[in-house]
């Protein structure tokens, strides 16, 4: 029987500011495909479709149809999964920002590691290990960073598929202080001295204090902006902030990248190190220094490269303040490669989502250092890398799934290579 009430009060709404569809059909989901679709078929062709489960018979609207491939919408669910439960956000689907509320989390688990394995396969012919090790906490409250945007005084995330804000006074998947602060810059939004030329703002937090950081705006912000941000959010700030992580401190500035998730950046060090120690190391894309110290009390040597100006002033500070002796070089990676005569023990690369830059896979070749550690927050650039560095002798030898982002489509991974000869 169709279900067009709760747990599907999410499904997209004919009120909202999407076209009309230009018709409906049935389809049996097959599978979840990276980016959060999932995959069904109608006379063959591929069907993708948000906030389906595997094994789903559901009705559809068409929006865009191509010779292989046709995008909908969900309209309902004839047969739901076991597996399929309410949203814990009233802003699911709404909001773009989640795509699996409507699973319970362990099926969330078992349909990432099957991504996984079907994007390294089908993007680089990888077969994974048999067995991946999958690392997870808890589901909701871990995002220690949001992005806000305002529009005409209101405040939200970006709506699901435009570039509309979408209000949203709670976000479950976000830390208490970001939550708190979200409910007093809601309230702020709708006063007229709020700026109506300011687009974007990010909140960055530890619990205590909240970093604030101007995104996108018309012009520059007045300082008596973020001082009454100061009386309206406990702890809000503009400078850095101290963050807690793998047993050390660090400082991380506006502009430094720092992992989001606040219950697993040290089991992430711990999965990303294993056992690793040596006499040299390098740590590529190195941002405030999560892995380097860690790494510089497991080395002899340690030598971290980083390109953003303010991440490598936080390093350089960060390695200070813990006593540890750390090479910090601000540059690109594949020139900082370039100048290497020896190849270091090991090499960890935390990489953007655009993964490892071909110029970075051929200067690693040239040097083959005898353990790589990838760390991966896109599946398809980690498989295109992976593919290039096994054809270059490496061999895959550990390979595991960091849910840094649960009740998103994003998943984090950490493949480890060690170096066997040269490519026939």
């Amino acid at each position: 029987m169709e279900r067009d009430g709760d747990p599907l009060s999410y499904a997209m709404k004919p009120d909202q500011t999407n076209p009309p569809a230009s018709r409906e059909t049935e389809i049996v989901v097959e599978k979840l495909v990276y980016g959060g679709d999932g995959l069904g078929r109608e006379d063959g062709r591929v069907v993708l479709v948000p906030y389906v489960l595997p094994g789903e018979r559901v009705r559809v609207s068409l929006r865009q149809e191509k010779a292989d491939v046709a995008h909908g919408e969900l309209r309902a669910v004839i047969e739901a999964a076991p597996e399929r439960v309410p949203p814990a956000c009233p802003h699911f689907a709404r909001c773009g920002g989640c795509h699996y509320q409507h699973q319970d989390y362990a099926g969330e688990l078992r349909h990432k590691e099957a991504i996984l394995r079907e994007t390294l396969r089908r993007v680089g012919r990888i077969h994974a290990p048999p067995d991946i090790e999958v690392v997870a906490g808890p589901d909701y409250g871990y995002r220690n960073r949001i992005q806000l945007h305002f529009d005409r005084r209101r405040m939200g995330f970006m709506a699901a598929g435009s570039h509309d804000v979408w209000p949203v006074d709670v976000c479950p998947v976000s830390s208490p202080r970001l939550n708190q602060a979200l409910a007093a810059l809601g309230e702020m939004a709708g006063d007229r001295r709020f700026p109506a030329f300011l687009h974007s703002l990010e909140l960055f937090t530890n619990e205590t204090a909240v970093q604030l950081n101007v995104r996108s705006s018309e012009r520059g912000v007045a300082r008596a902006f973020f001082d009454w941000c100061a009386e309206q959010i406990p702890g809000a700030t503009t400078g850095a902030v101290e963050y807690p992580a793998a047993g050390e401190m660090f400082r991380v500035g506006r502009r430094s990248f720092f992992q989001v998730n606040r219950f697993l950046a040290d089991r992430l060090v711990e999965t990303a190190l294993g056992g690793a120690q040596g006499e040299t190391a390098v740590d590529l894309f190195a941002g405030a220094g999560l892995f380097t110290l860690p790494l510089a009390r497991r080395f002899g040597k340690v030598e971290a490269v980083e390109a953003g100006e303010s991440a490598a002033r936080d390093l350089a500070f960060n390695a200070a303040r813990a006593g540890l002796k750390v090479g910090v070089h601000r540059a690109m990676a594949d020139a900082y490669l370039g100048g290497l005569s020896e190849a270091p023990d090991l090499v960890l690369a935390d990489t953007p989502r655009v993964g490892l830059w071909r110029d970075v896979v051929r200067r690693l070749l040239a040097l083959c250092p005898a353990t790589l550690i990838v760390v991966s927050c896109d599946p398809a650039t980690l498989a295109r890398d992976l593919a290039a560095l096994l054809g270059g002798g490496y061999s895959l030898t550990r390979l595991a799934l960091v849910d840094l982002f649960p009740r998103t489509c994003h998943l984090e991974s950490v493949a480890e290579l060690k170096f066997q000869s040269a490519a026939a």
